[in-house]
């Protein structure tokens, strides 16, 4: 498994910032072509998904890395944004539920340790 990127780590500590639930990151790479990690986060309505949505834009523009595109926004209750390397999954607690991405894409050893990066509440 190769070495988490400093950009994971940005994602969510500033997802938690703004009062993410339940963020998690995982190493797809070895799974996927499609990218190489994911990061998935829960907010508690469609109005705060739009928001963490929003505000991990202008963080990831403040440090000059570029949304490759968004899609889900509209609807507010998954919203997929894609940082190349990253993808990033925001979801309305329902959806995350019936979805859950976690049971496609964990295998057990790719869970990325956030415990530095998040609030106590989120560990």
């Amino acid at each position: 498994m190769a070495e988490e990127p400093i950009l994971v780590k940005e994602i969510a500590k500033a997802l938690d910032d703004k009062k993410a639930q339940d963020i998690i990151a995982l190493d797809v790479s070895h799974l996927t072509v499609i990218t190489d990690y994911m990061v998935i986060a829960s907010g508690r309505s469609v109005l705060q998904t739009k928001s963490l949505a929003d505000d991990l834009d202008d963080k990831m523009a403040e440090l000059g890395i570029p949304l490759r595109t968004r899609e889900g926004y509209q609807e507010g209750r998954w919203i997929v944004m894609d940082y190349g390397t990253v993808l990033v999954h925001i979801f309305h607690p329902e959806a995350r539920e019936y979805y859950h991405l976690e049971r496609l894409w964990a295998d057990g050893t790719n869970a990325i340790d956030l415990s530095q990066v998040l609030s106590a509440d989120q560990i």
